[in-house]
């Protein structure tokens, strides 16, 4: 397959000279606007973002910028214009109404992984998002520092229950479906009718369009063995460990991956535990292997109905069992959105949660002189110190370094950069820090002609096991704010594509599979990403009549070589080390504070409004 390197921009495929910055992509945009939702092809942590954190941590060099004059000075500056970023600076401005506040970003847009993906397609605009999807069971999960937040920027949960169309697939006869593919099932197939029952669904459980289990699995390509096999896992309750008491059943749990237990346990074959392979990639950015049965049977995974085990909390339930359906078209950017514009006004106009939706945001707006509060884009943070009853911050813009002066300051970035950025960090802190190491993943936007061929196939979303794209969705039926969620399967439409690099069956624990599948999502090129996803929504989505040399209209790829923070994981942590790393990791340092999901060591918005809010009353 030829593929050749290119840029969609409003829409228009147009070849793109190699090296281009994201800002010089900006710059030749038609209307000549500084837009970046707009900006298609490799995006995420684009290129111009990370080099100046590469420098200070994989070469070690050190940004002196304690002699640079003090350029300007704050009430705060804050490092991360992410959604811990952005509330924290709200946070702290509700207590200090009249605070000069400064927001530091090293993307070129802000909201961090809560990231909005534009297209002009079929004469309309395509909405979509790059990371932060939805709210996570907000009745069960937000604390009511996260509910006041919400509901000062006008949000309204229950909104969403009318802005998402739960009955539309199911209305048009659409299933899941389980893509198996020639290089480890012997052929390429797609199998409908998924009956599998997913967390926190956003489908209705007797909506799903669903065959019999049996039925289901018998069309599966393996050997009849192997599917009578997973038949009686599903559907015949058994004791897998038998003589074990309940106790002892629940640290075996915690020590065993699920894909140890199925195929030492339960008894599966290689072929068969490969179907289960990457059914944990979208939620845990983990293979079954590196995943503890204990949680894979607090996510509701087959084989534990027959153990006698203590049953899930009525809490627990209820947060797994609240329906994913809280879903701005662009996920959380517009929780992003609504935060700029409550601490910026200027910068577009509307008040209320449906607006935001399509809001014409003015970035020149930004970083104004005479606002109160300014968010500077492009500017990677590289000194951070304490000094006397202030903290002077360094950062590098285009290639210039420059410093400011802040009363106080919040390191809302990814945690394991601050042992870089933080010159009086005390050591055993930064080992804290450095121990949360973040888990890449890439959500891919691929807008396509028309989704005849989903139709045809009888799927709104499919997961592959063993192919690097583990789901693939049309997008959620969201419409709100004058945006409709496209309801003919004639015109144009966005996918959503997971691509976790994790290292399935290698044998390392969590944290390395981060870094190995880091280095493997870094030496990527976008064609090689390109050619990736073409292959294989071809060979899924070819039988139904899918062509795409012609089908693609656009493409962005939201590549996060960091993406979900860490989180304790019971095959290779002890439970209380982690949480002395936490509590330690996220101390006050002097005066500045430490924010960012991975504070929480949780990859939630709500976490990261939560540790947004502890630290702006922590420098308040």
């Amino acid at each position: 397959m030829d593929i050749t390197r290119r840029d969609f921009l409003n829409g228009v495929a147009v070849t793109i000279a190699a090296g281009m910055t994201p800002l010089q992509l900006l710059q030749a945009a038609p209307d000549g606007r500084y837009y970046p939702p707009a900006l298609t092809g490799l995006r995420g942590s684009h290129v111009g973002s990370f080099e100046v954190a590469h420098q200070m941590g994989w070469e070690k060099k050190v940004f002196d910028t304690d002699k640079l004059p003090i350029t300007e000075d704050y009430d705060l500056v804050v490092v991360g214009g992410g959604l811990s970023g952005l509330s924290a600076a709200w946070f702290y401005r509700e207590k200090h109404p009249k605070a000069k506040i400064l927001i530091l970003e090293n993307h070129d847009d802000f909201g961090g992984h809560a990231k909005r993906n534009e297209f002009q397609a079929g004469g309309r605009m395509i909405i979509g998002y790059g990371g932060s999807e939805a709210f996570q069971s907000p009745n069960h999960l937000y604390s009511k520092e996260v509910n006041g937040l919400l509901n000062k920027l006008g949000v309204n949960i229950k909104r969403f229950e009318t802005a998402f169309d739960r009955q539309f697939y199911p209305n048009l006869g659409l299933s899941r479906g389980v893509f198996f593919d020639k290089e480890n099932f012997g052929e390429d197939k797609l199998v409908t009718g998924d009956p599998t029952p997913m967390v926190a669904d956003d489908i209705a459980p007797d909506q799903l369009n669903a065959r019999a289990v049996g039925d289901f699995i018998n069309d599966f390509p393996l050997p009849q063995a192997d599917r009578q096999a997973l038949i009686e896992l599903h559907t015949v309750p058994r004791d897998y460990l038998p003589g074990k008491t309940a106790e002892e059943k629940a640290d075996y749990l915690a020590a065993t991956s699920y894909r140890d237990f199925l195929l030492k346990d339960v008894g599966l074959s290689e072929g068969a535990v490969k179907y289960f392979q990457s059914r944990t990639n979208d939620f845990m950015a983990l293979s079954i292997d590196a995943v503890a049965s204990a949680d894979a049977y607090s996510v509701g995974f087959p084989g534990f109905a027959g153990m006698n085990l203590a049953p899930i909390s009525e809490e627990a339930a209820a947060e797994m069992e609240e329906p994913y359906i809280y879903h701005f078209p662009d996920g959380n950017a517009s929780v992003a959105r609504l935060l700029v514009r409550s601490l910026i006004p200027g910068v577009a106009p509307g008040h209320t949660m449906d607006d935001i939706v399509l809001a014409a945001f003015d970035y020149a707006k930004l970083d104004q002189p005479q606002a109160a509060v300014r968010l500077r884009l492009n500017s990677s943070a590289v000194s951070v110190r304490n000094v006397g009853n202030s903290v002077h911050i360094g950062y590098s813009r285009g290639g210039q370094l420059a410093q400011v002066r802040g009363k106080r300051c919040i390191l809302a970035c990814y945690n394991m950069m601050i042992p870089y950025l933080l010159k009086d960090l005390p050591a055993p802190q930064a080992h804290a820090l450095s121990q949360n190491v973040k888990y890449p993943l890439v959500y891919t936007k691929v807008v396509i002609r028309n989704w005849q061929s989903f139709q045809k196939l009888g799927v709104h979303e499919i997961y592959a096991a063993t192919q690097p794209y583990s789901r693939i969705k049309l997008d959620y039926p969201v419409s709100m704010g004058g945006y409709e969620h496209p309801r003919d399967p004639t015109q144009p439409i966005g996918l959503h594509m997971v691509y976790v690099p994790t290292s399935p069956n290698s044998g390392m624990n969590a944290r390395d599979q981060a870094r190995a599948g880091r280095g493997k999502l870094y030496g990527q090129t976008f064609e090689q990403l390109e050619a990736q996803l073409r292959d294989q929504l071809q060979r899924m989505l070819g039988p139904g009549g899918f062509n795409h040399e012609t089908d693609i209209l656009a493409i962005t790829v939201n590549r996060w070589s960091h993406g979900y923070a860490s989180f304790s994981n019971s095959l290779f942590d002890d439970a209380e080390e982690s949480e002395a790393w936490m509590n330690l990791a996220k101390k006050p340092v002097g005066h500045v504070s430490i924010a960012n999901s991975d504070a929480a060591w949780s990859a939630y918005a709500h976490a990261a409004i939560d540790e947004a809010f502890r630290a702006a009353g922590e420098v308040a």
